[in-house]
């Protein structure tokens, strides 16, 4: 076999150099039902849900800024779309980091910046220091998305990967579950602002437990960072026109996704419904579809193929979006379900795949991967809002499904590629 020129290639620091969380490739991968995974599924699980708890804690208070701060439902969807937007632009940067100083290292400080920030979030005097101060925490909310997927692909064995990453996803729903239905039940009979505390107490706790349980990289090879490092290693991810289409699809999917959830509350809390925001916070409790779904669909993903699996799950959202265009509350409800339930599932696949398709800088790949995500997180989120002031929810829908057809198009594409030449044993 030809010997490949590490020109281009970031230099491994000799062990002498490297912390306490760089690894050795002769030590065994973590597997699944030994102690080991369960405190590194247990640990993700936890950041996971502190993270999305923080991230998507605003979104059932959007028809409350409208009135309260007397902003627009598009201006109203920025305290969310702003983090996601920052958010991805930071993900690429905490990556790098994290391939230089640790995994580890860059989650535990993104863990308790950002719990401090969201408590923060509870004092502002306006919408526009909210804003500032959601803006920052996208930017620190990064090193645990960016760094978490990486983490696993490294240090789990290839055949528990699948299941492995749809724990930390099911950890992602939870919190994004727990924060909307806290942040609804605690405004109704308090405010918002004392919701928004009490969020960031929690996730001060969870912070505190990953701390404590992660088990240390064992696989971790720290690198140096030049310009010409991370522009080589940038470019070696878009090489790869599999890598490519999964970026597209992360971008894809959860565009539909976040809008579907942004514009749920201002249908639901309307005329002819007039829902509570207490009642709308536990509508999202279909979330907990999510939570089965991708371990379920990642389990699955590992036996019967990742290609198909992504093809099921996106066909799967867009039959749940169409259904959400009845009347009746509880087809309206049904239909979020199966969304939910096909969006993890997809996103689940297409993020344990990235991991497996990197031959090398797999936090890079997974930073990357997560760019696109939230990128098409915060341009959906912010469309949807023109689509809903001037066509209502029949706009959301159509808007969604034509995000879906462009999935199925791309996962057809993605069809057609081979794997790739060197898999991580």
């Amino acid at each position: 076999m030809r010997q490949k020129s590490n020109l281009h290639m970031p230099q491994i620091l000799p062990s002498n150099h490297i912390g306490t969380e760089a690894g050795s490739a002769s030590q065994p991968f973590i597997q699944r039902g030994t102690p080991a995974y369960r405190r590194a599924s247990l640990a993700l699980f936890a950041a996971g849900l502190a993270t999305f708890t923080i991230l998507y804690c605003v979104q059932p208070l959007f028809p409350l800024f409208t009135a309260q701060f007397h902003v627009s439902p598009v201006m109203a969807s920025l305290s969310l779309s702003l983090t996601t937007i920052l958010l991805a632009i930071t993900l690429p940067i905490a990556g790098i980091v994290s391939d230089a100083i640790g995994r580890k290292s860059v989650m535990t400080i993104s863990l308790v910046v950002s719990a401090i920030c969201c408590i923060l979030t509870a004092l502002a005097p306006d919408f526009a220091v909210l804003l500032v101060i959601r803006a920052t925490q996208g930017i620190v909310l990064a090193g645990v998305p960016a760094v978490a997927m990486a983490y696993l692909s490294e240090e789990v064995e290839s055949m528990s990967l699948g299941f492995a990453m749809g724990l930390y996803i099911s950890g992602n729903t939870i919190g994004g579950l727990f924060g909307r239905i806290v942040v609804g039940m605690i405004t109704d009979i308090s405010t918002w602002r004392i919701a928004i505390i009490v969020l960031g107490a929690v996730s001060l706790l969870a912070f505190f437990y990953f701390w404590r349980s992660l088990p240390s990289s064992r696989h971790f090879q720290r690198v140096s960072i030049t310009p010409k490092h991370l522009l080589a290693g940038f470019g070696r991810q878009f090489r790869d026109p599999g890598i490519i289409c999964l970026f597209l699809m992360g971008a894809l999917l959860m565009g539909g996704f976040v809008t579907l959830y942004n514009y749920l509350g201002y249908r639901l809390m309307a005329h002819p419904y007039d829902l509570s925001e207490s009642i709308v916070g536990w509508i999202f409790i279909v979330y907990l579809v999510g939570t089965f779904s991708s371990s379920w669909m990642g389990r699955k993903a590992d036996t019967v193929g990742r290609r198909k699996i992504l093809f099921i799950s996106v066909g799967i959202m867009l039959m749940g979006v169409l259904i959400t265009l009845t009347h009746s509350i509880v087809l309206i409800i049904l239909g979020v379900a199966v969304f939910t339930f096909g969006f993890f599932g997809g996103h689940s696949t297409a993020s344990s795949w990235v991991g497996r398709r990197a031959v090398s800088g797999r936090g890079q790949a997974s930073s990357l991967y997560l760019f696109f995500y939230y990128v098409g997180s915060s341009l959906g989120g912010s469309a949807g809002g023109l689509f809903w002031s001037h066509f209502q929810w029949a706009g959301i829908v159509a808007m969604i499904s034509g995000l879906l057809v462009l999935a199925l198009i791309v996962a057809g594409v993605l069809s057609g590629i081979p794997p790739m030449t060197k898999p991580r044993q």
